[in-house]
Formats: C-alpha cells, structure tokens, sequence
C-alpha cells in the first residue's frame, strides 16, 4: 500500500507542476518567465514623456534566498502583458498612455519541491498626462502560506525608494 501511494505521488507530482494557472486579463501568459539584473548604479527619477505617464514598480521584499539568489522573482503586468520583473528590493519604470489600466503582480519561486500555486495581486488606476505613479509588491509569509500585497506608494516614498534601491533590468527569457 505504501508503494502505490508513493508511485501515485510521484505520477501526480509532474502532472501538478505542469498545469498553468489561469491569469486574469490584467496579466500576461502564464509561461512567461524573466531573468532579471540589479544595475546598482541608477538611482535616478526620470521625468514621463510628453503626453504620457511613468509608473514605478519596487519590489520591497528581500525574501528567503537559495545560496545568492533570491527565491521569488515578481512579474508585473499592464493591461495584459508582462511589462517587467523585479527581485530583491529593486524597482523599474514604464511609460503608459492615459487612462485607465490595469496592473497584475505574481510572483514565481525559482525551486520548489511541491507544487505551489503563486499569489497574484490586482489593481488599477487612472494615468493622467504628466504625472508619475508608484506601486510597491511585498510578500506576507509564515509556515502556512505566503501573500502576495500590491499597493499604491506615496511619491515622497517612492522618491526615496529609487534613492535607495537598484534598478531591475530584466529580459523574457527565451
């Protein structure tokens, strides 16, 4: 009996880590991963581009590591499609049209031995032309669960924020 049991798991285990979660419209493909680079030497605030908006994404988490890389990796999405992720108390910026939009934050574990559905967060907001919005992920964890919170940040804070942290480059990975 103990032999069927851990046959059935191991049977179960690859066909669990193969299902894709379904994301709602906000997000981007399921399959989409990044890898993503901490550029330490920008710290700038940039200005929006003529006739648009800038919105700044900070992941504001350390998080649990695995030798010197972080754990979790956190993709953003912008009226479904991944605009970019962050990693490890890092930020990044996109330009948006005016208008409303709608922004999706999930984070990915880079290894896990059990098969983890990863929090996705949702939010929106209105652009208008000219001005600067900041967004801000952090995880909430204990041996239970873990959440993922999305939230708008006050600009002092965000200002501070780029003072502080590095620049997230990040690429799809192909």
């Amino acid at each position: 009996m103990k032999e069927v049991f851990l046959l059935a798991m191991f049977v179960m285990l690859p066909v669990a880590q193969a299902q894709s979660p379904v994301f709602p419209a906000a997000c981007g493909a399921s399959d989409v991963k990044f890898d993503v680079k901490l550029d330490k030497s920008q710290h700038t605030l940039a200005q929006p581009v003529t006739g648009k908006a800038l919105v700044y994404f900070f992941e504001d988490d350390n998080g649990p590591t695995f030798g010197e890389e972080p754990a979790y990796t956190t993709r953003i999405g912008l009226d479904g499609a991944w605009v970019g992720a962050d990693k490890n108390k890092s930020y990044f910026s996109v330009t948006v049209e005016p208008g409303e939009h709608h922004l999706c934050a999930n984070f990915r574990r880079r290894r896990s031995f059990v098969p983890l559905r990863s929090p996705t967060e949702l939010a929106h907001f209105r652009a208008e032309v000219g001005k600067t919005y900041y967004f801000r992920t952090r995880r909430l964890a204990d041996q239970s669960f873990v959440q993922l919170l999305l939230e708008p940040v006050d600009s002092d804070e965000g200002e501070y924020l780029i003072s502080t942290y590095p620049l997230s480059v990040s690429q799809p990975r192909k």
